[in-house]
């Protein structure tokens, strides 16, 4: 199989850092955080605004990444399902995505609302999300 080199293109800055207490999905309490981008990116984010809706991809560095089956949201009583069947973050490759809401924009910072990332999580792109009228 062929490799692929990924560079992280900023962090995410979020109270959260405990994996275990951390929310499974952004409705379920996620906090609002803070897109860091590398200095170099700024050209990137021009077009990017308030109040619009986007497509963050992240880095998992966390995860385990020879998990193959999991018991979905962690309920024991569930059957064993493999993780690409489920939004599990330990999986082959850790990749997240995330559907954030942009808050504001600051420089090479994007404010976001309900990201369930953990502080630090690397950013590995960013995309619109795509609707009728776009």
């Amino acid at each position: 199989m062929t490799a692929y080199t990924l560079r992280p293109i900023g962090r995410v800055a979020s109270p959260l850092t405990d994996r275990t207490a951390a929310p499974r999905q952004p409705d379920e309490g996620a906090p609002d955080a803070w897109l860091v981008f590398d200095d170099r990116y700024a050209p990137a984010l021009d077009g990017l605004a308030p109040g619009t809706d986007v497509l963050l991809l992240t880095w998992l560095d966390r995860a385990d990444r020879d998990t193959l089956t999991v018991r979905p949201r962690g309920d024991t009583t569930r059957p064993l399902t493999g993780v690409f069947a489920t939004r599990a973050p330990d999986r082959p490759n850790p990749i997240g995505l995330h559907t954030v809401h942009i808050l504001a924009i600051a420089g090479t910072r994007v404010h976001v609302r309900n990201l369930e990332a953990l502080d630090s999580t690397p950013i590995l792109d960013v995309k619109p999300l795509l609707t009728p009228d776009r």
